[in-house]
C-alpha cells in the first residue's frame, strides 16, 4: 500500500497557482518519494562534484579538445532505460516537447522563416536521435538566428497568436512498467552523469551547455511581452547570460530550468487551447 504524503507534500500536489502540468507535477511528486534522494544523493554530490571539478580543470588545460556524442547518448539511454527511475525518465522526454515548443512558438510569432526546432522524442530510444547535444545548439541556434529583438509589434490579442509548429504533450513511455533496477530518482541520476557530460564534450561545448539555461530570462521577457504578462519574466531563476557559470550548483540550476519550461509551456498552452489569458 502506497505511503499516505505528508501534509507537506499534499499541498504542493494541490497548489495549482504555478500553472505546471498536473502530469509533470505528479511525476516529481513520485521522484521525490524515492528514499535515495534523501539519503545517497547528499553524499554522491560531495563526492561527485570534486569529480566534476577536476574534470572541468583537466578538459580546460589539455592542448587539444575531444568529444565523443553518439558514446555519450548511448550511455545516456542505457543508464535511463536500466537504472533511472521511470517518472525521471517521463519527465526527461518531456522537457524536449516543452522546450521546442516554446522556442518554435518564438519562431512563428516573431520570424516565421526561422528554421523551427524538431526535437520531439517519445521514448528513450529517440534520444539517440534527438540528442541533448542537439538539443542545446537548437537554443543556441534559434537565439542566434532570431537576431535582435524588436518588441515594437506587441502585444496583441490573443486570438491573433500562431501556434503553426507547436505540438500536443506526446511522449509515449509507459511509467508502470519499471525494472528492479530503475531505482535512481532525477537529481541522484544528474549528479552521477555531470561529469561524464564534462569529459565526453569538449570544453566550450560544455560551457555553453551549463550556461545556456541563463537564457531562460531572456526567453520570459519576450514571450511575456507577445502574451502580455509581465509576471512570466519573474519565473526564470537562470538570469543573465552575459554572466558565464562553472559547474557549481549545476543540478540545482538545471532543475529550476526544467520547472520553468514546464511552467511556461503550461502557460502557452492554456493560451493556445483557450484563445484568452
Amino acid at each position: 500500500m502506497a505511503k499516505e504524503r505528508d501534509a507537506f507534500l499534499q499541498a504542493v500536489a494541490l497548489d495549482d497557482t504555478i500553472p505546471i502540468d498536473p502530469e509533470a507535477v505528479e511525476l516529481w511528486l513520485k521522484d521525490l518519494e524515492n528514499p535515495l534522494r534523501w539519503s545517497v544523493m547528499p553524499l554522491l554530490r560531495l563526492t561527485y562534484s570534486g569529480v566534476l571539478y577536476l574534470t572541468w580543470f583537466f578538459k580546460r588545460v589539455l592542448p587539444f579538445q575531444f568529444s565523443a556524442h553518439r558514446l555519450l547518448q548511448w550511455l545516456i539511454c542505457w543508464f535511463c532505460k536500466y537504472f533511472v527511475t521511470p517518472e525521471a525518465n517521463r519527465l526527461i522526454l518531456r522537457h524536449f516537447t516543452t522546450e521546442s515548443n516554446i522556442l518554435n512558438f518564438l519562431i512563428d510569432n516573431t520570424l516565421p522563416h526561422v528554421t523551427p526546432v524538431d526535437l520531439y522524442p517519445k521514448m528513450l530510444k529517440d534520444m539517440k536521435q534527438s540528442t541533448f547535444v542537439d538539443h542545446d545548439q537548437e537554443l543556441f541556434r534559434a537565439i542566434r538566428d532570431l537576431g535582435s529583438w524588436d518588441d515594437s509589434p506587441w502585444p496583441k490579442p490573443h486570438g491573433e497568436l500562431k501556434w503553426t509548429h507547436w505540438r500536443s504533450m506526446s511522449v509515449s513511455y509507459d511509467t508502470s512498467h519499471k525494472k528492479w533496477t530503475q531505482v535512481l530518482d532525477f537529481e541522484t541520476a544528474h549528479v552521477l552523469f555531470m561529469a561524464l557530460f564534462c569529459l565526453l564534450l569538449t570544453k566550450d561545448e560544455y560551457r555553453a551547455a551549463i550556461n545556456g539555461f541563463n537564457f531562460d530570462q531572456s526567453i520570459a521577457i519576450r514571450i511575456a511581452k507577445i502574451i502580455d504578462d509581465p509576471s512570466i519574466v519573474d519565473m526564470a531563476y537562470n538570469k543573465y547570460p552575459l554572466y558565464l557559470l562553472g559547474p557549481w550548483n549545476l543540478t540545482q540550476r538545471f532543475l529550476m530550468h526544467g520547472f520553468f519550461t514546464e511552467f511556461l509551456h503550461a502557460r502557452l498552452e492554456r493560451i493556445r487551447l483557450s484563445g484568452t489569458p
